[in-house]
Parts: C-alpha cells; structure tokens; sequence
C-alpha cells in the first residue's frame, strides 16, 4: 500500500484509498476538466472537496500541493518510475493523464502538438476571459458604474467562441471525429457561460450553430455528466 503521509494534504484531506489517484477539486470550470477526464478513462480515483467558499484552498496543508492556492490539483501514488507525483493546473493535469493512460490525445506527434495548443487556446484565453465576464457580468462587477470592462470581456469571449465556431463548423470534435482533452479543457466553461453566467446574450451565443452543436453532444456524454458533479457538494 502506497504511503503518502510525507504530503502534508493529506492530513487534512486523508487518503481512504492511497493506491488510487487523490483528486483535490471542486465542481468549477476549471475543476471539472480532470474529473470527467478521470470518468471517461476510467482510472481509479478518490476525490476530495476542496471548498473554495470556505477558502480552504489557501490553507497550508493544500497549499503545500499547489501554492498558487488554486484547484484542482492531484497525488498520483503510481506516478513515473512508480514514485508519487503532486500536480496542479488543470491544462497539465490532462496532459500527465493523457500522457499517464494513451487515452484522449493523438499518438501522431504532429497530431498531438495541434491538440496541445487548442488545450493552450482555452488555458490562457478562454478560462481567463469568460471568467473575467462572469464576475464583471454576474457578480461583484455590476457594483462598478464603468461598463467598460463588462463591454471589453464580452467582446472578447464572442471573439473567442468565433475561433471555436470556425473549427468546429467542418468538424465533430477540435480534433476532428475523435473526442480528446482538447474538447475536456473547454466543455465546462462554455456550459458555464451560458449557464451559471446567464451571458448567452451578451455573447450572442444564439447566433452560433457549431458551438451549440458541440457542446449539447459533449454535454450528453454520461462521463461528462458524472464529472460535473465530482467531487460532490457537501
């Protein structure tokens, strides 16, 4: 039996089952990336709630994982060479475990650098941005009289849902017709978007066909619906 008591996590979140994958997450956006890629690889896992609600990702113990106070993150017992492995960034986090199962990423090297880069595409544009509308949008942003940055992420996120919708518009999937963590990386945070954000309409989300498209098929998938809910609200 793996011994993971030398990561100081896991005394405030103890592993039940430390020969499997440790998940430190919440349900969010950027959470639910490695659960629903956990779900449709089907590797063994025990998830833990990391409430950021109650900013329990600022405290030591999970910032001795990830110190930029973030989820999700994970303990790897089986990482390489079979030593245990502690990562954070969700971006890195499906690539490790793409990497880790040959699942859900091209095995072509061209292929996969493609692959790479539309998962880059929502790391440092998509997640950024649609979360900077979301707060201006919905939360603490309708306090600011200035409309202005309101204006300026929604013109933004519509730019960048017009890149997704010319690569999805003669394609299934980012890739093409096999399903991949480039797909994983984006499905929640346009779900989002126009689900928890209520922004459809500032992004004139109706007007696109090949998005809508996508993510009802990414959406129906039963791993994708099992991950939206993993780790459970307490």
């Amino acid at each position: 039996m793996p011994d993971l008591s030398a990561f100081p996590i896991t005394q405030r979140w103890p592993a039940k089952q430390p020969d499997r994958l440790q998940l430190y997450s919440l349900p969010t956006p950027n959470g639910v990336k490695v659960s629903i890629m956990l779900e449709e690889i089907g590797l063994p896992y025990e998830p833990h709630l990391v409430d950021i609600t109650k900013n329990e990702s600022w405290t030591p113990e999970f910032l001795s994982l990830n110190p930029n106070g973030k989820i999700p993150a994970i303990l790897d017992p089986d990482g390489p060479n079979g030593k245990p492995l502690a990562l954070f960034e969700s971006g890195a986090i499906l690539v490790y475990l793409a990497e880790k199962t040959g699942q859900l990423i091209p095995q072509d090297a061209a292929a996969r650098y493609e692959c790479l880069q539309w998962v880059f595409f929502q790391m440092a544009g998509i997640g950024p941005i649609f979360g900077q509308l979301g707060f201006f949008h919905k939360f603490a942003g309708r306090e600011i009289e200035d409309k202005r940055p309101l204006q300026r992420y929604a013109t933004e996120s519509k730019r960048l849902l017009g890149v997704l919708e010319d690569r999805l518009s003669s394609r299934d999937w980012i890739m093409g017709a096999e399903y991949s963590i480039a797909d994983i990386s984006m499905l929640g945070w346009v779900r989002n978007l126009i689900g928890f954000y209520d922004a459809g309409a500032l992004v004139d989300y109706a007007a696109l066909k090949a998005v809508p498209r996508w993510l009802e098929q990414g959406l129906a998938r039963p791993a994708v619906q099992r991950g939206l809910t993993i780790p459970a609200r307490g």
